[in-house]
């Protein structure tokens, strides 16, 4: 797998990235959405040698949320800008790409070497300055009730699922504490925490936080319990995992016991492209 996040402020030379089975893009695309850059970041994505392109938006990719588009309209916009942006995002010029556009959810699909992929996805970040795809700060879009910690509220339409039913987690933002940390202090999620620990994927990735790009390996088992419960990151057990583009990283994944967190930005604090994509090889089950 090669996954990457935040192109849209600048265009990565991205065409040089070994072969993979499945790219993953962590969404911001674009700076701020428009036809026109959507087209750019298919183009950007058609360069790299994969069959396979899973990608979601992110907060700067304006007009692809559509709740978010409808009620900020600026002076030139129109709310036809909405389908113009999902029409290049899933018409021919993604799917000759092998763009796959992703909403909110649980998908599976079967590779060509006989893997079968199951991934849960979400645009969705906590707000700030009033961006797109953002839930406030006491929302849970990730667990049921039943999950949700005391001080958050449930709004979850699409919860990520519980564990055994997810191999890949892919969200734009990152879960609090990992690899989160930026000026304003740890800018990552709780709630998306508590959904991780619960599903204990074999990879989560994400971006949104340029300067926390990087890789840890999170040992469940060795980590405290009732610090996850409570979504106190500091209590992790962690490994700082390298990045060796291009060549992969490999891991020892086991399911249930360790997951590969990836913060896979390629722009710096100061939105330069300064960070190598990530290649990782992930051992899935065959498709049945």
């Amino acid at each position: 797998m090669n996954f990457v996040d935040d192109t849209g402020l600048n265009h990565h030379p991205l065409n040089h990235t070994p072969r993979a089975d499945v790219v993953l893009h962590c969404g911001d695309l674009t700076h701020c959405g428009g036809a026109s850059s959507y087209r750019k970041a298919v183009k950007l994505l058609a360069s790299i040698d994969a069959k396979l392109k899973l990608v979601i938006a992110g907060n700067h990719d304006l007009d692809l949320d559509k709740e978010f588009w409808d009620t900020h309209l600026d002076e030139g916009d129109e709310a036809e800008d909405h389908d113009e942006a999902m029409e290049v995002m899933k018409g021919n010029l993604a799917q000759e790409a092998g763009v796959v556009y992703l909403d909110e959810g649980t998908n599976s699909f079967t590779l060509d070497n006989g893997a079968q992929l199951n991934i849960y996805v979400s645009p969705y970040t906590p707000a700030f300055n009033d961006w797109a795809f953002a839930y406030e700060h006491h929302e849970d879009r990730f667990n049921q009730a039943r999950d949700t910690p005391q001080d958050s509220i449930s709004i979850a339409r699409n919860p990520i699922p519980d564990f055994g039913h997810v191999d890949v987690v892919m969200t734009h933002g990152p879960p609090k504490g990992i690899l989160d940390h930026c000026r304003h202090g740890n800018a990552g999620c709780p709630n998306l925490l508590q959904a991780i620990n619960r599903a204990k994927p074999l990879l989560h990735c994400f971006g949104h936080i340029h300067e926390g790009a990087g890789a840890v390996l999170l040992d469940w088992k060795a980590s405290d319990q009732a610090s996850l419960e409570q979504a106190l990151p500091e209590n992790l057990s962690r490994i700082d995992v390298p990045n060796q583009f291009p060549a992969p990283v490999s891991q020892e994944f086991i399911r249930g016991s360790k997951s590969l967190m990836v913060n896979a930005a390629i722009n710096d604090g100061a939105n330069s492209p300064v960070n190598a994509p990530w290649l990782v090889d992930l051992l899935l089950t065959p498709a049945v």
